[in-house]
């Protein structure tokens, strides 16, 4: 029975692609060393999926910055901005991603992957798109495992999925560009069936919202790819969702055979069962990429069981999506405490599951695995860490009354007056540059090399830099800066009960950035205040304005690995109560501008559009729960990042939010269409320059932005404020991006 997964992380224990990423993009690093590294890089990955029993090891998953991106550059699909650069040393891939500083050129939009925290470039499509097939690097990477003595499976984005995800530039439809492009899809299977028995094309659109133009084509689409790739066999992937509305299409795809999610979309298994065709294999992903829990082995096996007695040995073990979502090595963590670290499983441990398992119902495995499986599974369900009763008798006491402001917008806005704001205020979201200085601070911290005094007045000092830098800038409302915190989930995370931290838990986010998910493995609460000193010492230092910053419940539930024994709700209200109590205790130190991020409500919704409504109501309910215990004085903010704005605008109106501030400069304000068609009624801050490229927006540049954003919003209820935070960006490129985005705000009150 094969067994395999459907990709590796690429960052790295160490995230050692994080480190040579930017040493190239610093001019610290040559690129053909830098290429060194990435193959050092996938050959480890690749001995970890063969050493651990898996039938072949996955290439083409080894993007160096994205793989969606990396789709859009091996069919030609780059827009007309970027079309005269050099293509040498991924000089065109890396300014597609990143922007041209030197030209004044925007890089590409960035997204979220479906329902994930990982971002991919949006593809691009304008009418002169001609698809040409630049196949080198997946054919290249593709050898160099032959060469190395792997079975190999390459994977490539499927080319439905690929049109789905991509943007039509000035409305063109993209879907008109199909049939060529699917020619050039054919070139790339002829190519790479000269390596491979099995080929994974990745259609997760076909458990999402499937447009009905790909509905249309796609089983055409798979006879030509079918066909093309002549002995290799295409194994078509689906993952985070059940496959339902489209089952008819992937069974009929001629694929040899069919992936499917089991972790998230198992819920129509019997149907596939029943409907599966006698030609086809059924790859079960039966282990979670998306999670850091240990697989209940005697649950997975009776689900394999089930799909064995239907098919036989037409069936395939694999992980339930990419490990891209993964941590990569449970191994490292030496400090986390025993128990809870007997409860996981990271992307290396991951593998073996899937290779025990196959095993499992080959009855070739070591029995004494599943016993300590078991006995795992058991202490965890019934550890008294877990239950807190109090927790749960505060959630059950929860009141319709504690899910609403005192008074409605316009009453709190003319309460709001006393806070003296011209029109169109400026702020930040909240983080200013992580410094390399401030960086080694908390290090030092951790490993016992300074003391608590000495950081405090370390982080005092940044602070009052930071406050006295937005003075001189003339910015209306103030931030912090966020010194002591290295993530925005984490550091609230490391302060509540019910979580637990790893030492090198990274997971990709975007590019080279890299996140370390907080772990919830129990009931959560608040023992103490988290952010009143820093805040108010910050407030002592100005007479403007100083926002407090929260991280909001549905955010810290997304970029968390969350607890699978309870349901997604239950946790994020739990979360809501904790940073209520921190809200309460802002205003009453004097706090009078609270920001309350929720960057990953758009993330959190399911794939599919039915499942949404559920979703937004209790997603809405958590954040009014932190919000609602202020004065109408107060002003409660909140951000987004990277979200369909459509989709969601109604549940964004029932947040109620005073002022909502969003990442709209990449769109250049396009976003905006949905606040418009809805007329959103609160006040809101469209990002005016996009903090993820270093290029310094000019003046005049964020004055036309605020320009289009009159066309959907009154002047009176704007804000202006860049996309997101301020963390990654350095002081250089910071300090004159705000003071162009000031001198914007001036000249608009002006006008």
């Amino acid at each position: 029975m094969k067994k395999h997964i459907l990709g590796f992380p690429r960052m790295g224990i160490r995230r050692e692609l994080k480190a040579a990423l930017e040493s190239l993009w610093k001019g610290e690093l040559a690129f053909d060393l830098f290429e060194e590294r990435c193959r050092e890089l996938r050959l480890r990955h690749w001995t970890i999926q063969k050493d651990a029993g898996l039938s072949m090891v996955t290439t083409g998953d080894f993007a160096w910055y994205d793989h969606v991106l990396d789709t859009a550059y091996m069919f030609n699909a780059i827009p007309e901005r970027f079309r005269a650069l050099p293509k040498e040393n991924g000089e065109l891939y890396f300014k597609m991603a990143r922007g041209d500083e030197r030209f004044n050129t925007p890089a590409m939009e960035m997204t979220k992957w479906f329902n994930t925290n990982y971002h991919y470039i949006t593809p691009e499509i304008d009418k002169d798109f001609v698809p040409q097939l630049n196949a080198e690097k997946i054919l290249k990477e593709t050898k160099e495992a032959l060469d190395a003595g792997f079975v190999v499976k390459p994977v490539v984005v499927g080319p439905i999925t690929f049109l789905s995800l991509a943007k039509g530039v000035d409305g063109y439809n993209c879907w008109e560009k199909a049939a060529v492009l699917v020619d050039s899809y054919a070139q790339l299977l002829a190519e790479l069936a000269q390596y491979a028995e099995w080929i994974q094309i990745d259609e997760p659109i076909l458990a999402g919202e499937l447009p009905e133009e790909g509905r249309k084509i796609f089983v055409e689409t798979y006879q030509k790819l079918n066909a093309a790739a002549g002995n290799a066999k295409l194994l078509l992937a689906t993952y985070f969702d059940s496959v339902d509305d489209n089952l008819d299409l992937a069974l009929q795809s001629g694929c040899a055979a069919l992936h499917l999610d089991l972790t998230r979309g198992g819920k129509n298994l019997d149907e596939v069962l029943e409907k599966f065709p006698q030609n086809m294999i059924l790859s079960a992903g039966i282990v979670d990429g998306r999670n850091i829990w240990k697989n209940n082995f005697a649950a997975s096996v009776a689900t394999l069981r089930k799909i064995q007695a239907k098919l036989g040995d037409r069936m395939m073990v694999a992980s339930s999506c990419s490990l891209l979502h993964s941590p990569v090595d449970l191994s490292e963590e030496t400090l986390m405490d025993p128990e809870i670290k007997n409860w996981m499983a990271f992307a290396v441990q991951k593998c073996s599951e899937v290779a025990f398992l196959s095993d499992y119902l080959d009855g070739t495995c070591d029995w004494r695995i599943a016993a300590e499986n078991a006995v795992a599974m058991q202490e965890r369900a019934q550890s008294s860490r877990i239950h807190r009763p109090e927790v749960k008798e505060r959630l059950a006491s929860v009141t319709s009354d504690m899910l609403s402001r005192k008074s409605p917008y316009p009453v709190r806005r003319k309460a709001q007056e006393s806070l003296n704001l011209p029109l169109f205020p400026t702020t930040t979201i909240g983080s200013f540059p992580q410094t390399p200085e401030i960086r080694r601070t908390r290090r030092a911290l951790r490993k016992n090399e300074i003391s608590q005094e000495e950081y405090v007045e370390f982080m005092k000092k940044e602070i009052a830099f930071v406050v006295q830098k937005q003075e001189e800038l003339g910015l209306d409302v103030l931030v912090h800066g966020e010194p002591e915190r290295n993530d925005m989930v984490e550091y609230f995370g490391e302060q509540l009960n019910g979580f637990v931290f790893t030492q090198n838990g990274w997971v990709q986010s975007y590019g080279s950035r890299c996140v370390k998910p907080p772990v919830i493995y129990g009931d959560v609460s608040r023992p103490a205040p988290m952010t009143i000193d820093w805040i108010c010492y910050a407030q002592s230092l100005t007479k403007k304005p100083m926002k407090g910053m929260l991280t909001g419940p549905v955010t810290i539930l997304c970029w968390s690995f969350v607890r699978d024994d309870v349901d997604r709700e239950t946790v994020c209200k739990q979360i809501a109560l904790a940073i209520r109590d921190e809200t309460a205790d802002l205003e009453k130190n004097g706090v009078r501008v609270i920001q309350i991020d929720e960057a990953a409500l758009s993330e959190g919704m399911p794939i599919k559009k039915r499942d949404a409504a559920a979703y937004l109501k209790w997603a809405v309910e958590s954040f009014r729960l932190t919000s609602t215990p202020v004065e109408d004085e107060t002003q409660i903010h909140t951000h987004m990042c990277y979200s369909e704005f459509n989709k969601i605008i109604r549940a964004i109106a029932e947040m109620d939010a005073d002022v909502i501030s969003i990442e709209a400069c990449r769109s250049k304000m396009e976003l905006l269409e949905a606040f418009r068609e809805f007329e959103y009624p609160n006040e809101i801050g469209p990002g005016v320059y996009d903090i993820h490229s270093p290029r310094i927006p000019e003046t005049e540049e964020i004055v036309d932005l605020l320009e289009r954003s009159l066309q959907y919003e009154p002047a009176e209820r704007l804000w202006v404020n860049p996309d997101c935070g301020l963390k990654t960006r350095r002081w250089e490129e910071v300090l004159p991006s705000l003071e162009h985005m000031v001198a914007a705000a001036k000249i608009m009150r002006e006008k």
